[in-house]
């Protein structure tokens, strides 16, 4: 079965809580602080790999989360970190943020790969907040929570040429002779639902691969018939063949077709600009005077056609060799990054460290910095608390508070928690 768009959600790991661990011995009776930081939490990696050829292994499986990294330790040991988890996906995927559709990662190369979600990092234990007038601190961090998102994975097939034309064109039949593969053939509109792919060698030693492409209809950048899951796939093609029916089987006219499809390959992304070949199929099906006048009406628009029957076998060696040529002018595809990038999205919005609102009649302090001091922070203990003002102190919270007139004794909240402002 041919996947060529999943949506999945994916989620890092969250890191490993720091330990309060003191060591005590017979000529230390209260103890050394030797607790330990959790370990870092695991990211979600996706990874293209020529062993993976379509989607469909995200049907069965949406939700994707990697491992948390361990607590940490007595005597300072220091957790396991979590295991990073690596989703294996086609190589030529597109990743985009659900949410936005902005594009994350463009994995057009083997073994290109992009990190989708950080995992936490771990909590300090109090061995890590020992100084020389804090020697026995009670104070440690929590785990800091991993990122979790929903992505987007499109697949756009990699070949060189892409046979592009309207259903009945005969372009499974010409894919079929070129690459001599079997491909379904049969006489009603979309036949082919998915691309099909054909090594063909066009030049003694020299093999492209051709994709058959899904059939489109008027409307198709629109979103109408097959819509962008044919024009997606023409997007990764060097070269596009246009195969037209020049029999009209279908009660079509063929210079028609052709500027159907410009307008369909104009009106989506870049498609309008790649190097392109015209080719009239079903040569066969007309008389010799009937095929000529066909050619001269698309010279007369300034076209070249090539005449060829995917049947017969007619035209093919020239169309082929007009196919190198045009590989030969095209623009070389670009060479696959060595190593392969590793891309960080961090997830955490930007913003200012802190801001003091009044909600409600309380006194509230948010913000980036402020909400995560808190939310690390295990303020179960009377040093965590005392740290924990220290640190409001130097992020210039209470000085704030002390120029907004903030009266003595007066509550103030704090990432969930309450403390009374002493001025």
């Amino acid at each position: 079965m041919w996947v060529d768009e999943a949506k999945i959600h994916v989620a890092s790991g969250r890191g490993g809580d720091g330990l309060i661990y003191f060591h005590r011995t017979r000529h230390n009776p209260r103890g050394s602080p030797e607790g330990g930081s959790g370990g870092r939490g695991g990211d979600v990696i996706l990874r293209a790999s020529r062993s993976v050829a379509t989607l469909v292994q995200f049907q069965k499986q949406v939700h994707f989360r990697a491992e948390d990294g361990e607590p940490g330790g007595p005597q300072d040991r220091r957790g396991r970190d979590g295991e990073d988890l690596v989703i294996h996906v086609p190589v030529g995927t597109i990743v985009r943020d659900a949410q936005t559709g902005e594009v994350l990662a463009d994995l057009a190369a083997d073994g290109a790969e992009v990190v989708v979600a950080r995992g936490g990092r771990g909590g300090r234990g109090n061995r890590a907040f020992t100084t020389s007038y804090r020697q026995a601190p009670r104070i440690r961090e929590l785990g800091e929570e991993g990122e979790a998102r929903w992505l987007k994975l499109e697949l756009r097939v990699l070949a060189d040429v892409g046979i592009v034309g309207f259903p009945n064109a005969g372009k499974s039949s010409l894919l079929s002779r070129l690459a001599r593969k079997r491909v379904k053939v049969a006489p009603y509109p979309f036949t082919t639902l998915s691309p099909n792919l054909g090594i063909v060698e066009v030049e003694p030693g020299h093999a492209v691969v051709f994709a058959d492409l899904p059939g489109l209809v008027e409307g198709a950048h629109e979103g109408k018939g097959l819509g962008d899951r044919f024009l997606r796939h023409a997007t990764r093609a060097r070269v596009l063949l246009h195969l037209l029916d020049l029999a009209g089987v279908d009660g079509r006219d063929p210079l028609a077709d052709y500027r159907a499809l410009r307008r369909e390959l104009e009106g989506w992304e870049d498609l309008g600009a790649k190097p392109e070949i015209v080719a009239g199929n079903k040569i066969d099906l007309l008389p010799p005077d009937r095929v000529a006048a066909e050619a001269e009406r698309f010279r007369k628009e300034g076209i070249a056609l090539h005449l060829i029957s995917a049947v017969s076998g007619a035209g093919i060696p020239a169309l082929l060799r007009a196919v190198a040529r045009a590989l030969r002018e095209a623009a070389a595809p670009l060479p696959p990054p060595a190593p392969p990038a590793r891309r960080v999205w961090q997830l955490t919005p930007a913003g200012p460290p802190f801001e003091v609102v009044e909600e409600g009649g309380r006194v509230v302090v948010r913000g980036r910095a402020v909400d995560r001091l808190a939310r690390r922070l295990d303020l179960s203990t009377p040093d965590a608390q005392a740290y924990f003002l220290q640190r409001l102190e130097r992020l210039g919270v209470l000085a704030t508070l002390r120029r907004r007139g903030v009266p003595p004794g007066t509550a103030v909240h704090v990432g969930g928690y309450r403390f009374d402002f002493e001025g």
